[in-house]
C-alpha cells in the first residue's frame, strides 16, 4: 500500500469481533479492501481501519500474532512484533486496545496491528464501557 492510500484512509471505526464476523467484504475475498458492517435498522458502515479491545488469550511471537477475545468472540491480531511499545501488551490475560487494518473476516476476524496499548490497569471500566462506546460511535456515523 502506498503512502497516498494510507493518508486517504478514514479514521478507525470502533467495532466488536462479532460485527466483523458477519460483515461483507468490500472488493476482495480476504477483507483487504475493508468491509461493510451491518448495523440495526438496515444501516451499514464501511470500515478498513478498526479499533478493537479485548483480552489476550494466546500469544504466538514466533508467528507474530496474538489471539484476543471480546464479548462477541475471538479475533486474531498479526504484526504484533512490529508495534512500538507493543511488547507490554503481549501477555495472556492483559486487556488491550488494538488499532489495525482488516485482513480477513471469516472464519475469524484478522487485523494487522498498527497500534496497541495496554488497558489492563482499568480493565473493568474499559470492558464495561467498550460496547457502549462502539454503539454510540456507530450511531453517530450511520
Amino acid at each position: 500500500m502506498n503512502q497516498n492510500t494510507e493518508r486517504k484512509r478514514p479514521p478507525p471505526l470502533k467495532v466488536l469481533s462479532g460485527q466483523l464476523r458477519t460483515a461483507e467484504n468490500r472488493g476482495t475475498t480476504d477483507g483487504g479492501d475493508g468491509c461493510v458492517i451491518k448495523l440495526k435498522k438496515g444501516r451499514t458502515l464501511q470500515a478498513s481501519l478498526v479499533w478493537m479491545q479485548g483480552t489476550v488469550l494466546e500469544v504466538h511471537l514466533d508467528r507474530n500474532t496474538v489471539l484476543l477475545i471480546d464479548e462477541t468472540g475471538t479475533f486474531a491480531v498479526q504484526g504484533v512484533n512490529n508495534i512500538p511499545r507493543g511488547k507490554p501488551c503481549l501477555s495472556q490475560g492483559k486487556y488491550v486496545m488494538v488499532m489495525g487494518v482488516i485482513l480477513a473476516l471469516s472464519p475469524e476476524p484478522v487485523v494487522r496491528a498498527v497500534k496497541m496499548a495496554d488497558l489492563s490497569e482499568l480493565a473493568a471500566v474499559h470492558r464495561r464501557m467498550w460496547k457502549l462506546e462502539v454503539e454510540e460511535l456507530q450511531q453517530l456515523l450511520a
